[in-house]
């Protein structure tokens, strides 16, 4: 078990610490205690699962130099123990390689085990074989779930459930009962840390409850001995197809922090640190896109959200400072009016200040100590010795990167690539209705599936005699469904598709279509789609999907023939996916059925094969599948996971005034990207390149035109800062110099980053050349705001904005 020599073994009900050295861990109401030092600590998640082993290494380092002390993850049941009793901990599910990966860099590890995670992951983290096993229901007490639960925790490090007080009410006394029993199976384990109930108000003892959500402030455990814990600040938000571009400000979340630490916090954990990438099938939602962004610190790729991650480093940084002080110090609080409160923490030795204005319009000119504060409305200022304001909230000094897309620049690389194609084979079920399994009802397509494919063919036939009124009059195929998408087909002729849109958090619909009887054997043949089952609520298991009774035919609007307990084949998955069309060994072997020409274009049920050579450098790779319909994308084998670029986000969805970090954040506010596709650009981890050729294998559902697929790198094209006189900045292009300053004026100069303009209060001194001396050929440079360096402007708020361009070393 110490592998790792264990620091906290859930220091949360389902979350476990460690570290390179075996020490003491217990807590007290403030604080958590390591070895006799009182700390506080700054963690955010990580989804190992969601990156790959060679990103892992890069990810850590940054969140260790973004100021964290330890790294979060969740341990996805379904992905470990695909079938039951079988275990993957290969390749990016390599957990103790992940953990180890953190241990080098001297971080504690959070281990979240749940065996439910939510986490828009498909099914919550739970196996659909769990919920196909007789007699069993999920997260209450009930002995078959109790038994499978209790071997995969303690498989792993001796762990239990979470978020379950969201949902426990409607389990009633068993649902009672069942956390009781995890508590007690948790401490049976006799780890020799605390435990914690993530999201459970008062959970049975010697369990610790903690807080999730976007602010945590107001939070306070029932039990006074309990420190204040958050394990999920919501960085942003995850995104569903039809949906928006989440954001949240760099300004909000530090607000966040640094309100949590001001009202006594002791741990907070960034949900997401990095979001990463829903490789495969594991979305979940339903609805959940590929991308799993999250607006976190670290984007989807790895690379610094900036000025988030650089705002909120800065913030940790601060917070470190005055640890001893807010884990040791007395309290006590003061109003300056207005809704400005001081919070002063002070030792014999020393004092540290929290200035909150929690206004969401007003600034706040504020006296403290006999010196005068500008604190901006919803924000903090944080001052170490209750003198000097060393951080405010509202205050961004960190620079802004603005990430641009490149086109590949391998040698010899066409403008366009080739492509060759071939039909996915749907005769034996449109036209035959062949299957493998056949009963007298509709089943579940979790229960038939066993999520085993996003696909599932529904068949059934009718036969129709000369003297049936439905041969003459119109007749209308009516199917209940929710499974999200559904094709159609009568007498082997395709006849339309639909799914549920965005925002039916029910994903139920009714389809209906005119068909045309033929005398004799009439064939029905359904393709139900799944796009992730639901991972979230209470009884989300037993929500259905696939297509569910009745299925009818309507004559005349009022003749009602139900099909429901007709004789229905069943059959799993396509003919592609169950040939591997997708892997790059397979494909060689039966490359005699690819066709080069005509391609064809807008067609459904199409597999398209092209190769490419892998783009120049290091930078994050993406492929472009703007032009497709929907589907499944592979690159040499590996699954990029879903994509649906014809998925347009709902224009309805982007409001029209301008995002304002100010007041409290939603899931709905600073949305944008509205009218443009939810996801066009789907990341391709440089692990799954080879140096020689390599191979992209799209399966089209809907119809699409492969023509204008691209690969491109994402980098950062400029960089920009716009912060008061005093700050001490950097400007960084990182691995590349800078090549040009495109934009620099000090005084009030207006705009956001990459639209910057002078106004008319700007210094007369030349900012641009100044740092044309500077920064120019550089890979950062760094210097103070002041009026000596930059001149004296005729404005009171004194800012300086730049905007520097990176090279481009492809050109």
């Amino acid at each position: 078990m110490n592998i790792f020599n264990l620091l906290f073994t859930a220091f949360i009900f389902s979350f476990i610490l460690f570290h390179s050295n075996a020490l003491n861990v217990t807590h007290d109401s403030r604080s958590i205690i390591i070895d006799g030092n009182h700390r506080i600590i700054l963690s955010g998640s990580i989804h190992y699962p969601r990156s790959t082993a060679q990103m892992w290494p890069d990810l850590i380092r940054k969140a260790k130099e973004g100021g964290l002390d330890a790294v979060e993850t969740y341990v996805f049941w379904n992905a470990h123990e695909p079938t039951r009793r079988q275990y993957d901990f290969s390749g990016n599910l390599d957990l103790i390689r992940f953990l180890k990966t953190i241990q080098d860099q001297g971080l504690y590890a959070i281990l979240r085990i749940g065996p439910y995670t939510c986490a828009e992951w498909n099914y919550g983290g739970f196996p659909v074989w769990l919920h196909n096993m007789p007699g069993v229901s999920l997260r209450t007490k009930n002995d078959v779930f109790m038994n499978e639960m209790k071997n995969f925790t303690t498989l792993i490090v001796d762990m239990v459930e979470n978020e379950y007080g969201n949902v426990m009410e409607p389990y009633g006394d068993e649902g009672k009962s069942y956390i009781n029993w995890c508590a007690q199976m948790a401490d049976s384990l006799d780890i020799g840390v605390p435990w914690i109930m993530c999201q459970q108000a008062a959970p049975p003892k010697p369990m610790l409850e903690t807080c999730n959500g976007w602010y945590c402030d107001e939070y306070k455990p029932k039990d006074p001995n309990t420190p204040k814990l958050w394990t999920e600040n919501w960085t942003g938000w995850f995104k569903s197809w039809g949906g928006a571009d989440p954001f949240r400000t760099a300004e909000d979340l530090a607000y966040s922090v640094a309100r949590f630490f001001q009202k006594g916090g002791t741990l907070q954990n960034y949900y997401m640190y990095h979001g990463g990438t829903n490789f495969g099938r594991t979305s979940g939602g339903p609805y959940i896109t590929t991308t799993y962004d999250y607006n976190a610190p670290l984007d989807e790729y790895g690379n610094l959200n900036q000025p988030k991650w650089g705002h909120l480093k800065q913030l940790h940084d601060v917070l470190h400072s005055i640890e001893y002080i807010l884990t040791n110090g007395d309290v006590k609080n003061e109003k300056l009016g207005n809704l400005v409160m001081a919070t002063i923490y002070e030792t014999k030795e020393k004092s540290s200040c929290f200035l909150s204005n929690t206004n969401t319009k007003i600034d706040a000119n504020v006296n403290f100590g006999g010196i005068n504060y500008f604190v901006p409305a919803w924000s903090i200022s944080i001052l170490p010795d209750c003198r000097e304001e060393a951080y405010n909230t509202a205050k961004v000094s960190a620079q802004t990167s603005l990430m641009i897309k490149k086109l590949n620049k391998a040698e010899d690389e066409p403008s366009s690539l080739k492509w060759m194609w071939r039909p996915e084979l749907i005769e034996s079920t449109s036209v035959q209705g062949r299957g493998d399994v056949s009963v007298n009802k509709i089943v579940d397509q979790k229960d038939m599936a066993n999520d085993a494919s996003d696909y599932l063919w529904y068949m059934t036939s009718i036969n129709v005699a000369k003297d049936d009124p439905m041969l003459n009059g119109t007749v209308t195929l009516r199917i209940n469904d929710t499974g999200h998408v559904l094709h159609a087909f009568f007498n082997g002729e395709y006849i339309g598709s639909q799914w549920s849109k965005y925002g039916n958090n029910n994903v139920t619909y009714v389809f209906e279509r005119n068909v045309n009887l033929s005398l004799g054997k009439n064939l029905i043949s359904l393709l139900s789609v799944t796009v992730g089952f639901k991972n979230y609520g209470p009884m989300f298991d037993l929500v259905g999907a696939g297509i569910t009774s009745p299925i009818e035919l309507v004559l005349n609007k009022n003749v009602v023939k139900d099909l429901s307990s007709n004789k229905w084949t069943y059959k799993v998955g396509l003919n592609g996916i169950s040939n591997k069309f997708f892997d790059t060994d397979c494909a060689s072997k039966s490359s005699s059925k690819w066709v080069s020409d005509p391609i064809p274009v807008d067609k459904n049920f199409t597999w398209y094969k092209t190769t490419f050579k892998a783009p120049l450098g290091n930078k994050p790779v993406v492929v472009d599948l703007l032009g497709l319909g929907k589907g499944m994308a592979w690159v040499n084998g590996h699954s990029l996971g879903r994509y649906w670029p014809s998925y347009i986000a709902d224009k309805q969805l982007c409001k029209t005034e301008t995002c304002d970090y100010r007041g409290r954040y939603s899931d709905s506010k600073c949305v944008s990207k509205c009218g443009e596709p939810t996801q066009r650009w789907y990341h391709v981890p440089r692990s799954f390149l080879k140096d020689s050729e390599n191979t992209l294998v799209l399966f089209e559902e809907f119809g699409g035109n492969p023509s204008g697929v691209q690969f491109q790198t994402v980098e950062i094209g400029s960089v920009c800062i716009n912060t008061h006189e005093g700050k001490e900045v950097e400007l960084s292009c990182q691995d590349r110099p800078i090549s040009k300053i495109k934009f620099a004026s000090f005084g009030s100069p207006q705009g956001v980053c990459g639209s910057f303009d002078k106004s008319e209060f700007d210094s007369e001194v030349d900012a641009l050349s100044i740092l044309e001396k500077e920064c120019l050929g550089k890979e950062s440079c760094s210097f103070k705001i002041t009026e000596e360096k930059f001149g004296r402007p005729s404005c009171e708020v004194k800012k300086l904005a730049v905007e520097v361009v990176c090279e481009d070393f492809t050109l």
